[in-house]
């Protein structure tokens, strides 16, 4: 199937971006190649061996965003290389950051196999660049202030080993919600289609992406700045092949900015709802009401 004519008729800009962003898996090493010659403060395995396809792609791509994440990375970093599941690569794609992030990433040296720094147009203009570089065959977004827990990359090809038939395109988990520490909730339900068109029911922190879905329906929409990932699961509608890990395999920090910017999150998941995933305007409107009451309680009782 062509990949530009598989994105929806919506998505125009993004199966133009797709076409000249994420190529066949043939010239995939040509395309990373210019990608590392065109960075310009980047480190890691890839790097300092001067080559970013020195081995045979592995399973998973675990990808971080990090803005100015000095305060919570390395706990990040080290959650990541510290797996007792090994056949991964690790990608760092940070934005310019001026607080410290940058000399953390340095002192990692080779346990990372590829960072850079540079400018960019939020979170999933970031992850579009990792798409650019990442080899493996699932594709994970761990963020700057989340943490695995040290066997949830095993645990993930444990089941893809008993599970996977080659269709499957989607893979969530469980995760433990975060405050100052403690364990205050656990988020992520198995997706399905009736549920998930109302609302983010699956936990994305940490979950795998077979690398076909991106070629398929495009990378992120970089106009979205909360829901991206949301707007994305979205596209194929009920046609998403999904399955469930049920245990918790990473940990996500309570305060990200949909927590912080709760009604700018309602607004962006009503428009990829009505947008993206084909659902009547009344029913969104209604929704919205009824979970901005629902966000403001839950700004009540939680931290």
């Amino acid at each position: 199937m062509d990949r530009a004519a598989a994105v929806p008729a919506q998505h125009p800009a993004i199966a133009d971006r797709l076409t000249r962003e994420l190529a066949s898996s043939d010239d995939r090493a040509e395309v990373n190649s210019k990608a590392c010659a065109a960075i310009v403060a980047e480190g890691g395995r890839y790097v300092s061996s001067k080559n970013c396809v020195d081995r045979a792609a592995p399973l998973i791509t675990v990808i971080t965003a990090a803005s100015n994440s000095a305060a919570t990375i390395e706990k990040t970093i080290r959650s990541v290389v510290g797996q007792s599941f090994r056949d991964f690569e690790y990608l760092v794609v940070d934005a310019a950051s001026n607080d410290g992030t940058v000399r953390i990433l340095e002192g990692f040296g080779d346990q990372i196999d590829h960072w850079r720094s540079e400018p960019d147009a939020g979170i999933y203009d970031a992850w579009n660049k990792a798409l650019r570089l990442a080899r493996g065959r699932w594709l994970a977004f761990l963020g700057a202030d989340d943490e695995y827990y040290p066997d949830a990359l095993e645990n993930y090809a444990r089941f893809l080993s008993s599970h996977d038939d080659g269709d499957l395109q989607y893979l969530s988990s469980r995760v433990a919600l975060m405050h100052e520490g403690s364990r205050i909730g656990t988020i992520g339900r198995a997706w399905g289609w009736p549920q998930f068109s109302r609302y983010m029911s699956v936990a994305h922190v940490g979950s795998l992406h077979r690398r076909q879905l991106f070629e398929q329906y495009g990378a992120f929409d970089p106009g979205y700045r909360i829901c991206g990932d949301y707007e994305l699961l979205l596209r194929p509608r009920a046609s998403l092949r999904a399955a469930f890990l049920p245990i918790s395999t990473a940990k996500m920090t309570y305060g990200g900015v949909s927590n912080l910017r709760p009604r700018a999150a309602l607004v962006e998941a009503a428009r990829a709802k009505r947008t993206t995933g084909g659902r009547a305007a009344w029913l969104c409107a209604l929704e919205f009401r009824y979970a901005q009451a629902k966000a403001a309680i839950r700004g009540w009782v939680r931290p």
